[in-house]
């Protein structure tokens, strides 16, 4: 018999529903009805959520977009009415700085791209270069200093050399800042300097490198068969702990008795930085200073394990401001030492800079700081524990012998 098809007519299989949550025909137990609830009010929850940032958002775009057209406006019919030439920069410029004056407070300020520039290059406390000084006189471009270990101490550049040609492009009707450009931004991994001293002519090929600009001076001072180390801090950039750090265990290695930490004249700085010094110096634990944010007060403390447990003095005069104010506080109130001097200049409050696009920056307050003890300071200045005013004689000659604070200093360590 022959084999024949079947006449059955096919039938297709219905594919199973997948239903992750019935069971049965109809019915859901009460955890899977649980479950289905609380996603449905997360889900609805953020998407009213979601619609609502966009319409409040958009509301505050539009809001702004008002505001910056009266700007624009403005601007527009400066540029298209007034006769005379226009400098777009400055025009722009001059806005946002009297917006920010606006705001009424003497720290919240703008700098153009140019100040900032410079501003950047002195509180970070290094830079891409060779590592001098210069100034401009009679007989020309000029070295008054040479930092010491950098490219241009490594190869020979000394204070009074006369800078007559830089990869021999002539330097007589250079100014300072093109000197500096010129070397700082020329792609070239070193400059060749020919320099005039003592009238003779003498080329130095130096290498650029990064450059810390000094910002500590130490020294040993013996008085009454004791050891006292100075430390002089000008500012608190963003390498001056380390520096400090650095010159301290010079001194130590000279086993000193007592140190003194001269911030007079230092208007301040990073808030990390005079941080991290009284973290040297204070024991774990000890507050360090304290910040207020509406009406609510926080302490910062010393988390590390270093200290220090000798005499210390601190030299201030009334411009030692912000960063030098939190150091000579926590001498006084944490570390219980000698603050010496007049007092400071009182600025209580705590900046943050913003970057704009161009490289310009807003510089505005965002919180008070306190003294260890919870003090604010601000208008008032950080009070000596000795006080002293500076002899005249030292303004018309400033030498060691003529500095009676630093002298009091002495006197108050050397007893010890």
């Amino acid at each position: 018999m022959k084999k024949v098809a079947s006449t059955k007519p096919y039938k297709k299989k219905k594919k199973k529903k997948l239903n992750f949550f019935k069971k049965n025909k109809n019915k859901f137990t009460f955890e899977e009805v649980f479950v289905i609830t609380i996603c449905s009010i997360l889900l609805g929850a953020f998407s009213v959520i979601s619609i609502l940032t966009i319409i409040f958002k958009g509301k505050n775009f539009i809001k702004i977009g008002r505001e910056l057209d009266k700007f624009a406006s403005a601007y527009e019919v400066i540029l298209d009415n007034y006769y005379g030439e226009i400098d777009k920069k400055k025009l722009v410029d001059s806005a946002i700085e009297g917006m920010v004056n606006s705001v009424g407070d003497v720290y919240t300020s703008y700098s153009d791209s140019e100040t900032s520039e410079n501003f950047n290059t002195m509180v970070n406390g290094e830079y891409e270069g060779i590592g001098c000084l210069i100034l401009k006189v009679d007989e020309g471009i000029t070295v008054y200093h040479v930092y010491e270990d950098s490219p241009a101490d490594k190869a020979g550049l000394k204070e009074k050399d006369i800078i007559i040609k830089a990869d021999n492009k002539d330097t007589k009707n250079m100014s300072l800042e093109d000197l500096s450009t010129y070397i700082r931004e020329n792609k070239s991994k070193e400059v060749t300097l020919k320099v005039l001293r003592n009238g003779a002519e003498k080329e130095l090929t130096i290498k650029k490198s990064t450059v810390q600009i000094p910002s500590v001076t130490s020294e040993l001072i013996e008085k009454n068969n004791k050891k006292i180390g100075y430390i002089g801090i000008s500012l608190f950039s963003s390498v001056t702990d380390k520096q400090f750090h650095k010159q301290l265990e010079k001194l130590e290695h000279d086993e000193i008795d007592s140190l003194i930490i001269d911030v007079r004249g230092n208007s301040g700085g990073y808030l990390t930085t005079v941080v991290n010094i009284s973290s040297y110096l204070l024991p774990k634990g000890k507050t360090i200073y304290q910040v207020e944010l509406n009406g609510k007060k926080t302490k910062y403390k010393d988390e590390t394990k270093e200290h220090r447990e000798y005499p210390i003095a601190i030299l201030i005069d009334n411009g030692s401001a912000s960063a030098s104010e939190i150091l000579a506080s926590v001498i006084k109130e944490s570390y219980k030492g000698y603050v010496v001097g007049v007092n400071s200049y009182g600025k209580g409050t705590v900046q943050q800079v913003s970057k704009l696009k161009d490289g310009s920056t807003i510089k505005y307050t965002i919180e008070n700081w306190l003294t260890p003890k919870g003090n604010w300071i601000n208008k008032v200045g950080v009070t000596p524990t000795n006080e002293v005013e500076l002899n005249e004689t030292y303004y018309k000659e400033p030498i060691k012998e003529n500095d009676n604070q630093l002298e009091e200093a002495i006197k108050l360590l050397s007893k010890k």
